[in-house]
């Protein structure tokens, strides 16, 4: 049987945690940033956690991650 192969660009936007969860950066930091407020914009630095719906997708695409 072939090796499974790793969809790259889901590999360069998820990391798995310890706990086998998905991590993910936060949407909408990458322009149009004036208008936006400091502190929404600090928000957006934390990472986020994938739904548990598409941990199931995405966790197909990574299989050695």
């Amino acid at each position: 049987m072939p090796k499974m192969k790793t969809h790259r660009g889901a590999a360069k936007r998820f990391k798995l945690t310890g706990t086998g969860k998905i991590k993910k950066a936060k949407a909408y930091k990458s322009h149009i940033l004036e208008k936006k407020s400091s502190k929404r914009k600090r928000n957006l630095r934390k990472s986020g956690l994938v739904s548990a719906a598409d941990a199931q997708k995405i966790k197909r695409l990574i299989p050695y991650a």
